[in-house]
């Protein structure tokens, strides 16, 4: 019993040792045996917390329209109306506009102008006349005149009045926003 009585003081003092020479040695922490870096581990600089992200800033919105100012074109889907925008301030719009059957939505998101042709003629629907097309998304996706009172295959269909303002104004590069 005495010997018993004896090992733990001597387990108490060792461990009191080892948290001693912890401290003294500037490691706030104390680790198991099997836990203890080695010697090359030890030595290196010690870890520091991750960086937190910053938080994403929110997107500035245009004043009266659905899209961010970064937009030269706004299109509302479920509003069926269209925007040009300059820095963020409405230049010509709201004008009407047809969008894609449910079966070919027009695709929502941010895009870029690719390309315009003034007297494009659909490849899919048999040479079906697409004029004042600024095309902004895969799968030949434009803003062109056509119908609005016949859904789309997937364009937005705009006056003819309409459709050349946004030729004339778009260029290859900017920015059109189709929201829901």
């Amino acid at each position: 019993m005495r010997v018993r009585r004896v090992l733990a003081a001597l387990s108490t003092l060792a461990v009191g040792a080892v948290l001693t020479a912890c401290s003294a040695s500037g490691t706030a922490d104390v680790r198991l045996a099997a836990d203890t870096p080695s010697s090359t581990q030890a030595s290196a600089a010690p870890a520091t917390a991750p960086a937190s992200k910053p938080a994403k800033a929110k997107p500035v919105m245009a004043a009266g329209v659905p899209c961010t100012i970064t937009a030269k074109a706004c299109v509302s889907l479920s509003g069926k109306q269209a925007w040009l925008l300059d820095e963020g301030k409405i230049v010509y719009g709201p004008v009407k506009m047809l969008p894609g059957k449910k079966a070919t939505p027009t695709p929502v998101g941010r895009w870029q102008v690719e390309y315009k042709k003034k007297l494009h003629r659909s490849s899919e629907f048999n040479g079906a006349p697409m004029p004042n097309s600024v095309f902004f998304a895969p799968g030949g996706i434009a803003l062109h005149e056509g119908s609005l009172s016949r859904y789309s295959a997937g364009c937005v269909h705009l006056s003819n009045a309409a459709s050349l303002k946004f030729y004339n104004s778009l260029e290859k590069g900017d920015e059109v926003q189709v929201v829901r």
